[in-house]
């Protein structure tokens, strides 16, 4: 066997189990929703009735699902937008600035990254507590008269008082990987800045940001499609999409309608809208951010 030869047959048993691995968890799974939201059919059930794309009809015209999928993006557009330039300055005092205990707030900030989601959801309905809850007793500090908040249990407040638990455990996991890429960053690049009198602001923006542009745009495209998971499971834990569906997302619809409803297959129809919007989501995120690469 020739040396060009060998070396294709390395590459190809190296490539090879995880090529099974993809096809048999990913591609096959995602196959089988795009079939199965064709039929009419229970969870449990082996009957199965071809129905084609009535569910997706139904599916335009469900006001519940236009409801979840309005609370998604509202998520994602408000979580990203705040954990992701909260994550980049924390990263830059702390990689930047002398700060007596900085690696106690390294550590502190990483906390909420480690623990479990049900925990999570656990504290923060503990927080948003309206009689016995930090928040809201906070509040009463300065208005010993205000009734209390009903942070889980009002329509318009639910879903922002979801979103501050998913700020909060996101921003320490982003924060450490935006602080690796600021690592790398010459001083001479801050000192010539200092020199020039550039404010901290302006070297923020104007050379920290940009050179660590690459692992942003990665990060993003990355946090937008965990945003999507972990707001469904925090809705699970803390809310079950209540009150009255105010706080449903896409995913926990879903989940509520192929496996509580027995709709299997409405359930994967939403599951192939899920599927499209995310990969849409993700190109035109992809096309946003793409720029030229800075080298220093």
């Amino acid at each position: 066997m020739s040396k060009k030869k060998s070396r294709q047959l390395f590459g190809i048993i190296c490539v090879l189990p995880a090529t099974i691995l993809l096809a048999i968890f990913m591609i096959y799974p995602t196959s089988q929703v795009f079939y199965l939201s064709l039929f009419k059919m229970g969870g449990f059930s082996p009957v199965k009735e071809f129905v084609g794309f009535e569910n997706f009809q139904y599916l335009i015209n469900d006001m519940k699902f236009v409801q979840a999928f309005q609370n998604t993006i509202l998520m994602v557009v408000v979580v990203t937008i705040i954990t992701m330039s909260l994550s980049i300055l924390y990263a830059a005092i702390l990689s930047r600035e002398t700060i007596k205990g900085q690696n106690f707030f390294r550590i502190i900030f990483y906390i909420p990254n480690i623990l479990s989601i049900v925990v999570i959801a656990g504290i923060f309905s503990a927080i948003y507590n309206p009689t016995q809850g930090l928040l809201n007793n906070i509040l009463n500090l300065f208005n010993s008269d205000m009734e209390p908040i009903l942070w889980l249990g009002g329509k318009h407040s639910v879903n922002y008082a979801i979103i501050g638990a998913l700020v909060w455990q996101a921003i320490g996991y982003y924060m450490v990987m935006y602080m690796a890429s600021m690592a790398n960053i010459p001083d001479s690049l801050y000192e010539a800045a200092n020199l020039d009198g550039a404010s901290k602001w302006i070297q923020l923006s104007q050379i920290t940001i940009p050179l660590i542009w690459n692992n942003i745009r990665t990060t993003l495209t990355f946090f937008i499609i965990s945003t999507i998971n972990l707001s469904f499971l925090l809705v699970q834990t803390m809310t079950g999409g209540g009150p009255n569906g105010a706080s449903e997302t896409v995913l926990s619809y879903m989940y509520g309608q192929a496996y509580t409803n027995s709709s299997y297959g409405y359930g994967m129809a939403i599951g192939v809208m899920i599927f499209l919007f995310s990969f849409i989501l993700s190109a035109i995120v992809s096309f946003v951010t793409k720029r030229d690469v800075l080298e220093y």
